[in-house]
């Protein structure tokens, strides 16, 4: 009896151990948005050399991650509850990892455009990252409460970003098309807007693992109905 408490106990940490990785990987996600576009903002290519070196510690932990998600599954043979919840942390953390991985190529794209005059004041790109970061934190957020109703505002909070995206493209067409000398500056902030946009939809993806973690419910995929006549 004391053997089988101890070895619940030790699956209990394990399980919590998986959940402050996660916490801990998303935190480290949103600092590295922060550095890019403040990088962009600030015209500071030191910063934006910082992001792109700190992915490695991200890369490590998704590893570690991922290996202790497996380590569960093979070795506790979790089911019903606890199966969805190692389900949840394995995709969370490929979203994660994604992230970091836009979040590298925004760095990237702010060091490039350091070296070029300035093309217009960057207002909607910040306002995007601030959507974006918030969405991951709050996903996160769900994660941790089992909260359903935060993970569907973050599936809404999607449609912010894709409307400032689309914002942002008109505006950079407008400048292309009456400047074509700005098309390659043009582009590459295009490009930042859009890894934004990806990182959004992770945050989303995050959103709907938690959704399928509580309820049983898959809403990543909504299909129409087909008539019976068909």
């Amino acid at each position: 009896m004391e053997e089988k408490r101890h070895i619940n106990i030790q699956y209990d940490s394990e399980l919590r151990e998986v959940k402050e990785s996660l916490i801990y990987m998303g935190a480290l996600t949103e600092k590295a948005i922060d550095k890019g576009i403040n990088a962009l903002i600030e015209r500071n290519t030191e910063l934006a050399r910082q992001a792109m070196v700190e992915d490695d510690l991200i890369d490590k932990l998704d590893v570690e991650i991922e290996e202790k998600c497996i380590r569960l599954l093979a070795l506790r043979q979790p089911a019903a509850r606890d199966l969805r919840f190692i389900a949840t942390a394995i995709k969370i953390n490929g979203h994660l990892e994604r992230i970091a991985d836009m979040a590298v190529k925004i760095a990237e794209k702010a060091i490039i455009l350091n070296n070029e005059p300035q093309l217009k004041p960057y207002i909607d790109l910040p306002r995007m990252a601030a959507v974006a970061r918030g969405m991951i934190k709050e996903s996160l957020d769900a994660f941790i409460n089992e909260d359903v109703s935060l993970a569907e505002k973050v599936r809404k909070d999607d449609e912010i970003i894709d409307n400032l995206n689309e914002q942002i493209f008109r505006e950079l067409l407008t400048f292309m098309m009456e400047e074509p000398h700005t098309i390659p500056r043009a582009m590459i902030i295009s490009q930042i807007s859009k890894s934004l946009e990806r990182i959004s939809d992770h945050a989303k993806g995050i959103a709907d693992m938690v959704i399928y973690m509580v309820t049983g419910t898959t809403v990543r995929h909504k299909f129409p109905r087909v008539s019976e006549e068909n």
